[in-house]
């Protein structure tokens, strides 16, 4: 790790990486046996303790002299500002082992490149669900919401699945670009007609179209009947019973 450039001195702000900050936070600021403070350096192969002093020139004890003042570093509202006055204070937190964990340096550039990339995938994601028709447009409610969608309005469905890809960006295109995602909308289009049936307390995945009452499978502990029952229109036993399915479909449509 290379050492901060002098010259190069800015202010600098910090921010604690918890999504809840604390109104304050107290770093440890001396290698202690409760917060060991220590940087290894590979030069001479040695871990050195760290120190803040205010009145010391370097981040390192073994660099002090017997006169150093310990003062607490302190985030305020999660945040810590430190200015290109304060050298020592910002190697300090350069060497911190608790850098790019506890707390990291506010990068202005980074932060905006990465919320930009947000308002993209947001924006493409919403572009793509006001693209949908209808048909498409129930293929991925009946997948993301796991719900009969039959008797919602096309406004209400458009207007749930764009609220949903604006969310959900990358999880509402990756449903797009899911091969199965037809096939699980037909699987929950069967649960909605109730040509297929959870029973035994989801233990157990029965047939129920005017032709066939019989018990489709078992389901092991832990399993989601909807994804067995997938699992087995898709196998080669199962390819019949899907086709019976969907003629079922149809004449129920």
């Amino acid at each position: 790790m290379a050492k901060p450039n002098p010259s190069a001195a800015t202010d600098k702000t910090y921010k604690l990486t918890r999504d809840a900050a604390p109104l304050s936070y107290m770093l440890p600021v001396r290698n202690s046996r409760r917060f060991p403070l220590l940087w290894y350096d590979e030069k001479n192969n040695v871990n050195r303790a760290l120190r803040y002093a205010v009145n010391q020139k370097s981040p390192f004890e073994d660099e002090q002299d017997g006169n150093a003042i310990i003062e607490p570093v302190i985030f305020e509202d999660g945040l810590l500002f430190v200015p290109r006055t304060s050298p020592a204070l910002q190697e300090f937190l350069f060497y911190h082992p608790m850098n790019g964990t506890i707390f990291v340096e506010v990068n202005q550039a980074q932060d905006a490149e990465k919320e930009l990339q947000m308002m993209n995938e947001e924006i493409d994601a919403v572009s793509e669900a006001r693209k949908l028709n209808l048909d498409q447009l129930e293929t991925v409610a009946r997948v993301l919401f796991g719900k009969d969608v039959s008797n919602i309005s096309t406004p209400e469905l458009r207007r749930d699945v764009i609220i949903f890809a604006k969310k959900n960006p990358k999880l509402f295109m990756n449903s797009l670009s899911n091969p199965e995602l037809e096939m699980q909308s037909k699987v929950q289009s069967f649960f909605d007609k109730k040509l297929i049936q959870i029973r035994g307390n989801g233990k157990e995945v029965w047939f129920n179209t005017p032709t066939n009452k019989k018990k489709m499978l078992g389901v092991p502990f832990g399993d989601d009947p909807k994804v067995m029952a997938l699992s087995y229109l898709q196998s080669d036993e199962g390819l019949d019973y899907l086709k019976m399915l969907e003629n079922c479909l149809s004449s129920a449509d």
